[in-house]
């Protein structure tokens, strides 16, 4: 199972802690604010967990976009819920 996990925190503290959420689950940074997982279902869901309790803690305006890159789904926290138009990507 491969996810592309993307965030835009502009709190510096929050966005370090997030970055170390993923590091310490699997994750592998791809670009500066980008990491992927190819990870189990069991990794995975507890990631999710991890990132659904860590959300209560970000502001409006900040995001984060899991792509499951085999299924097609998004998962979308903060103000990335908000979008009008859904994303694609192949």
């Amino acid at each position: 199972m491969i996810q592309i996990i993307s965030y835009d925190i502009s709190d510096d503290k929050l966005r370090n802690k997030f970055s170390k959420i993923l590091s310490r689950n699997g994750a592998v940074r791809l670009q500066y604010s980008v990491y992927e997982i190819n990870s189990s279902n069991r990794v995975y869901d507890n990631l999710i967990v991890k990132i659904d309790s860590f959300s209560k803690q970000i502001s409006g305006g900040d995001s984060i976009l899991i792509f499951n890159v085999n299924k097609s789904e998004i998962k979308k926290y903060g103000n990335a819920i908000h979008r009008d138009r859904d994303i694609f990507y192949f």
